[in-house]
């Protein structure tokens, strides 16, 4: 995934674009950066997060940040922010992309005598050709789209110029991006959570294919917004933080309604309601009133040397930084029926960790509820869990021991309560060892987010994605 912040002002940005970015931790974990402007030099500094945090490896040379405007980047791809020097000026991009006709756009560009001169892992950086790209308009707006035409998959970026901090959203609005003000100040950023301890208010959200200027005084449109939206379903689901709006629309209180939704349709007993934290606990929340039953803590976050939500890339050591992460509380485990809610099964590596820690601390019954439906397909628009492939996620694996074909009949699988679908989630139920295993339904997910079903992206969980 990824996330960026960048901030324009009267007085000297590094602070608030140092915290503003640190704030977007939770959404990668490879690569962060910085960059500023000052008297039209810009200073870049890019540092490895995958065994430390944004913090740590910047916070020693924040000093070094000069000037008034900046951009920064917490990225699960590749080194950012870039420099161009080009016919539009010099100016430095970040994005939150997957660019899925990487291969396809390079060869065409070194065809036309384009180069390339960042390479990470063997391959072009993402960033760099969409950079590219941008130089090839007369205009950065002229050139953003481009990106836009060229691009499959999905891209919203962040351009520092020397005239003012350009920010342009995903053209279907995949990936958000939000614009704060306070006095003297503007900025844009993934994650509204950046704004209200840097004295920002939310002030606007980009729309999906809209460009925007900001100044320290002013925020211009430079493209209307689109007309069409698929913004992805999993930001109120998983990776959006608690406090955040997007669209209007708080993440806490979509998770809350989730779980009251299913809850009411629920017929389990059990003593009570737990969460995995962090993101099944505003489920776990609602669930418990939906059912009338106790909320209890009895898996705990360890926060002192695991803040936030700190994921190595490496997917050994991510196993590990899980497990370590969760306490278990043995005391209101031991000989209890307990209802977990969580926000998603993915390849249920973690899950069924989980499992053998709670039934070794004693306890009875273990039911699953999960905030997400099953998911079936690798996202192909926005990189939101280390899944590359279909053939990775735990539903496929169950749907291919079952048919022998991970192919066959997959809408029939994603249809609620089908004999398809019951047999798909029972395979996963016994998998992991769990008592009894329910998910939320694309309905009851579309109804708790309230917007328009066709504005909402669901490709994940039933391959489905209208424009």
């Amino acid at each position: 995934m990824g996330g960026f912040f960048g901030t324009i002002s009267k007085s000297a940005c590094a602070t608030d674009l140092f915290y503003g970015t640190d704030y977007n931790s939770h959404l990668g974990t490879r690569r962060g950066g910085m960059a500023t402007l000052h008297n039209g030099v810009f200073k870049r500094s890019i540092h490895n997060l995958e065994n430390s945090y944004f913090r740590t490896r910047f916070e020693k040379e924040l000093d070094e940040f000069k000037g008034n405007s900046g951009i920064g980047i917490i990225s699960d791809t590749d080194p950012q922010p870039i420099f161009i020097n080009s016919h539009l000026g010099k100016y430095a991009v970040v994005t939150v992309a997957k660019v899925n006709n990487l291969e396809e756009l390079e060869k065409e560009m070194l065809a036309k005598g384009f180069h390339f001169t960042e390479l990470s892992s063997g391959q072009t950086n993402q960033t760099e050709l969409i950079s590219l790209l941008i130089s090839q308009g007369k205009t950065f707006t002229e050139g953003i789209e481009i990106v836009y035409e060229k691009i499959k998959g999905s891209c919203s970026m962040l351009i520092l110029t020397e005239d003012g901090l350009i920010a342009a959203r995903d053209k279907l609005g995949r990936t958000p991006i939000l614009i704060g003000k306070k006095d003297g100040a503007y900025a844009a950023t993934s994650e509204p959570c950046s704004f209200p301890n840097l004295d920002y208010e939310l002030s606007y959200n980009v729309g999906p294919g809209e460009i925007v200027m900001l100044t320290p005084d002013s925020m211009t449109q430079l493209r209307k917004p689109n007309d069409k939206m698929q913004v992805c379903s999993f930001l109120w689901v998983y990776y959006g933080y608690p406090v955040s709006d997007y669209e209007g629309v708080n993440v806490d209180t979509v998770r809350y309604a989730t779980g009251m939704a299913m809850a009411k349709k629920d017929k389990v007993a059990a003593d009570y309601v737990a969460a995995i934290p962090d993101s099944g606990i505003g489920m776990g929340i609602g669930y418990a009133e939906g059912k009338q039953i106790p909320y209890r803590r009895a898996i705990i976050k360890y926060t002192p040397t695991w803040p936030r939500s700190f994921t190595p890339a490496n997917q050994s050591v991510r196993d590990l930084v899980a497990k370590m992460k969760l306490i278990p509380n043995r005391h209101l485990l031991k000989d209890k029926r307990i209802i977990f809610c969580d926000d998603s099964i993915v390849r249920g590596t973690q899950l069924r960790d989980n499992m053998e820690i709670l039934y070794g601390y004693g306890a009875k019954e273990v039911h699953m509820r999960l905030g997400s439906p099953p998911i079936l397909h690798a996202c192909p628009f926005v990189g939101f869990s280390a899944s590359k492939s279909s053939l990775e996620l735990i539903a496929r694996r169950m749907i291919k021991e079952l048919e022998g074909d991970d192919s066959k009949d997959l809408d029939k699988y994603a249809e609620t309560n089908s004999e398809q679908y019951n047999k798909m989630v029972d395979c996963i139920r016994r998998k992991l060892n769990i008592t009894t295993l329910r998910f939320n339904t694309v309905e009851d997910l579309i109804t708790a987010i309230g917007l328009p079903k066709e504005c909402v992206c669901t490709h994940c969980y039933n391959g489905t994605s209208y424009y």
